[in-house]
């Protein structure tokens, strides 16, 4: 019975949500968390389950949003592909919103994640896509400038950097993938739209080419609700069977 006050909470959210258009604005935090009856750290608590369902958007300096029926990229993770293939597979449009390639200097982080020495030469491309015109996404990739310059990519680029090197033939092999729950940043708050400390999907992977070279160390941002990732797995053998 120890939440039921917060369960309570959350159908009272529930139902206003319903009560208000796609695309309109709810009242701001403290005159809801007035109305509910609750401080305004519980109000935001209880309103990260609908914003993980992408029922819900808070952009920074504006407000919370209701938002009508999303697009959900489903897609399994045995195939490494990028966000474009999945949502053209689908038949959803997914366009590149605040790109940035810039040539950069290994930090540590960076370092060990190519494998190179720190201060080394890197190209840094950054980008936001969006799906129905919400960013849903922020990718990060950073590559050894011998691979990539800047002038590399054409002036048409959409923002997948794994179709890029994939069309000009790169020698590419497998990725290895982390996932995990993060919250975001101030930087990656502002490229979405959404508040700091959000929770999003987070994905830091490394790809590899065939002589065992690691040519992308990207980190990507997933924000709930717009994506549902999965993995067939095979059975095991039993140690007994």
């Amino acid at each position: 019975m120890a939440n039921f006050p917060f369960q309570r909470l959350q159908a009272d959210l529930a139902s206003l949500i319903a009560q208000t258009a796609p695309g309109q604005r709810l009242i701001s935090e403290p005159e809801l968390a007035k109305q509910l009856g609750v401080s305004r750290a519980t109000l935001r608590e209880a309103m990260r389950t609908f914003e993980t369902q992408g029922i819900i958007r808070r952009r920074q300096g504006s407000g919370t949003y209701v938002v009508g029926k999303v697009p959900v990229i489903d897609a399994g993770l045995e195939v490494l592909e990028s966000l474009d293939t999945m949502a053209r597979r689908m038949n959803l449009s997914v366009t590149v919103g605040e790109l940035h390639i810039e040539q950069v200097e290994a930090d540590r982080e960076t370092a060990q994640g190519l494998g190179v020495k720190e201060n080394s030469r890197l190209t840094r491309v950054r980008r936001v896509m969006c799906a129905d015109g919400r960013p849903v996404a922020y990718l990060v990739d950073t590559l050894p400038a011998d691979l990539l310059k800047p002038e590399d990519l054409p002036a048409h680029f959409n923002g997948s950097v794994l179709d890029f090197m994939l069309g000009r033939g790169d020698p590419l092999t497998v990725s290895r993938a982390a996932i995990s729950a993060a919250n975001a940043t101030a930087e990656v708050a502002k490229a979405l739209e959404i508040q700091r400390d959000d929770v999003l999907l987070q994905f830091v992977s490394q790809l590899y080419a065939e002589d065992g070279r690691i040519v992308d160390y990207t980190v990507s941002y997933f924000i709930p609700g717009y994506f549902n990732f999965h993995v067939i797995r095979r059975i095991g053998k039993s140690l007994t069977g």
